[in-house]
């Protein structure tokens, strides 16, 4: 198990289009564990391969929404989706302030179909078809543009872009600062 170094904006891999997983193999399960190590320790809700710099369309989500433990909060529910594909998006939309890994620190509301049926495999290589929703449905679709090398940054006008990376590269510089200043 490894942590993965995560690609962050500008770099032209996260704009790469991702292949298809041919076949799962334990090279591809070992990925699936580093995936989550990294996810977990960055920490995200969803993580791409692409944004780990391996070009495939496999991603891993969690978004804590297991069954409910004693205090009556939602447990890890790990989720991987290989070679996953989209239909019957909802004419209704929902917004949601979303944040990536590739871009930290960073969040703004982005528009998307609030339903959408899902295909996709598992790590055993088991058949999914599902229709999803809220939180679910967002993520995936986000998760889904990094296998085409799209960023949440390009749903939002050119205005709001630019702030979101102008945000970020005010971030970056004082970044070394603080730790400067500590």
């Amino acid at each position: 198990m490894a942590i993965l170094p995560i690609l962050e904006v500008p770099d032209p891999r996260l704009r790469r289009i991702s292949e298809p997983v041919v076949e799962i193999t334990e090279d591809i399960r070992a990925l699936i564990v580093d995936m989550f190590e990294t996810m977990y320790d960055a920490p995200g809700i969803g993580l791409a391969a692409a944004q780990v710099d391996v070009p495939i369309r496999l991603l891993v989500m969690d978004l804590g929404d297991g069954p409910e433990d004693e205090e009556g909060k939602g447990t890890p529910n790990p989720r991987v989706f290989i070679n996953p594909e989209l239909f019957d998006p909802s004419e209704d939309y929902s917004v949601y302030n979303e944040g990536c890994l590739s871009v930290p620190g960073q969040y703004a509301d982005v528009e998307r179909p609030a339903t959408i049926r899902a295909t996709w495999l598992d790590e055993t290589g088991a058949a999914h078809d599902e229709v999803l929703d809220e939180l679910t449905a967002t993520c995936l679709q986000h998760e889904m543009d990094h296998l085409e090398g799209i960023l949440f940054i390009d749903h939002l006008s050119r205005l709001k872009r630019d702030m979101v990376l102008k945000k970020l590269d005010k971030a970056r510089k004082e970044k070394p600062a603080k730790k400067a200043a500590a």
